[in-house]
Order: structure tokens, then C-alpha cells, then sequence
């Protein structure tokens, strides 16, 4: 799962880069596309968290 999960986020990561060089930072669509790639590396974090305290 995390290797999936690693892929969308770095497909996300590149779609906000290229979206801000094209419509600028404040952009209200560059922010959207921020926050959801937010909620997936916190999702990522979170996922390994669990991973390392069942490893323990």
C-alpha cells in the first residue's frame, strides 16, 4: 500500500508544481491541489506510524 500510495503522492506533488508555474500560487486551484496533497502525506505518515509501532 505505501508504495501506491508513495506514486500518487509524487503524481500529485508534480501536477501542483506545474499547475502553480501556470496559474501562480494563490491560485485557487493550486491551493486545492495543495491541501488534498496534504491530506494524502498526512494519510502516508500516519500509515507508517502504525506500521512501526506494530513492528515493536
Amino acid at each position: 500500500m505505501s508504495e501506491g500510495l508513495l506514486t500518487i503522492i509524487e503524481q500529485k506533488r508534480s501536477e501542483l508544481i506545474e499547475l502553480a508555474l501556470i496559474k501562480g500560487l494563490s491560485s485557487q486551484a493550486v491551493l486545492t491541489l495543495s491541501q488534498e496533497l496534504d491530506s494524502l502525506l498526512n494519510h502516508y505518515e500516519n500509515q507508517n506510524e502504525k506500521e512501526n509501532q506494530l513492528q515493536k
